[in-house]
């Protein structure tokens, strides 16, 4: 594992833990995020589709994952693509396919749907909706849907350019009675860790990254950014690593969790960008803190999908920004914001995009590798829900 250069873990801990003043790591991290990006910060304009927001785990922050009558559903095939063709309408070109791991093992409800579609599993009924989405509409899917094996990967990669998996932490501690992750197989690092693996293995673009303040400590931070960065090093096909902070729920067990202090989470936002290099696309979203544009000042180059139609399913607390807001507060700070697919300039090949889906993704990209501009089109208006 190579870490940047000039990468010292001591040091890093030191920064986490408060020892030591942030401002050279945080001039660190904008000086290489420069060197690597220049002053340009991407964002994807996308519809959130929550496939299903049933699961078989019990993570003690979620409130995306619900019980049978208590929220939890699958959303049928019209529902799927009427909400993708909405957001081609708003001038999208990501439809984000966010679902809870294996409900049918826990739910009779979800076998029932499944059943009822023809469909084997989940993934399968997952295949299935971006396959129409892509098929239908101008939008490119992108498939987050938790733990798969080779074959399900390699069946949704014609009609996704691009896939996801957060790793959450490197930890197994935070899978021990007490912690988050218990009683959560689709939690497991080494179950996570062989999804991102076998991606490599199969030339999927791919996101991921860490989430911070749900109880892990700053050792295990550090090795879970290291684990990444060996990841990505050896596969080349990690195209993004999302930074993101905490958010308390009030319907869960961590409702009464101390979130992380944004002038501390930019630390971690800075050890990512010294860790990852100049090269790599680090993301915060940006509904998930007041003042977001302080995440520039620690490197990061992109702010991930923002929807102006559909809510942030999995922080429902949390309204988007406006885009214009987002464009003008990213140019008071001295960038450029530019649109992007589901999948960066970084990865447009032959070798990274399936070529059932290669002209598609060609075809909506300038001569850069950004999406190309939108066109005129109905008023951005975030953090509606039009799914229920």
């Amino acid at each position: 594992m190579t870490p940047h250069p000039s990468f010292d873990r001591d040091l890093a801990l030191s920064y986490l833990e408060g020892r030591r003043s942030p401002q050279p790591l945080l001039t660190e991290a904008a000086r290489l995020r420069d060197e690597g990006k220049g002053r340009t910060v991407t964002y994807s304009r996308k519809v959130f589709i929550p496939l299903t927001t049933l699961c078989r785990d019990s993570c003690t922050y979620c409130t995306f994952a619900q019980p049978p009558g208590g929220g939890g559903m699958f959303m049928p095939p019209e529902q799927v693509l009427a909400v993708a063709e909405a957001g081609a309408a708003h001038q999208c070109t990501e439809a984000l396919f966010t679902l809870g791991d294996r409900p049918e093992d826990r739910w009779p409800a979800a076998r029932r749907f499944l059943d009822s579609q023809g469909c084997e599993n989940t993934l399968e009924y997952t295949r299935r909706m971006t396959e129409m989405v892509n098929r239908e509409t101008s939008l490119f899917p992108h498939a987050n849907p938790g733990v798969m094996t080779f074959t399900q990967m390699e069946a949704l990669r014609p009609s996704n350019p691009s896939m996801g998996l957060m790793l959450e932490n490197i930890s197994d501690r935070l899978t021990e009675p007490g912690m988050p992750h218990y009683n959560c197989p689709d939690k497991v690092p080494s179950v996570r860790v062989r999804v991102i693996e076998d991606a490599a293995r199969l030339s999927v673009p791919f996101t991921t990254g860490i989430l911070v303040g749900i109880g892990e400590n700053s050792t295990e931070i550090v090795d879970s950014l290291l684990a990444l960065r060996d990841l990505a090093e050896a596969g080349g096909h990690i195209q993004e690593v999302i930074i993101q902070n905490f958010r308390a729920k009030y319907n869960t067990p961590m409702r009464l969790n101390a979130e992380p202090i944004p002038s501390w989470f930019m630390r971690v936002v800075a050890l990512a960008r010294w860790i990852m290099g100049p090269e790599m696309n680090v993301q915060v979203p940006p509904n998930l803190t007041e003042r977001y544009e302080m995440y520039l000042e620690a490197g990061i180059n992109d702010w991930g999908g923002v929807s102006p139609l559909t809510i942030d399913w999995v922080n429902p607390e949390a309204p988007w920004p406006h885009l214009e807001a987002l464009r003008r507060r990213t140019e008071a700070a001295g960038f450029q914001l530019l649109p992007r697919l589901p999948i960066y300039p970084s990865h447009l090949s032959e070798r990274w995009v399936d070529p059932a889906l290669f002209p598609k993704v060609m075809g909506a990209v300038d001569s850069r590798g950004y999406a190309r501009a939108p066109q005129a089109g109905p008023a951005d208006r975030p953090a509606i829900s039009v799914v229920s």
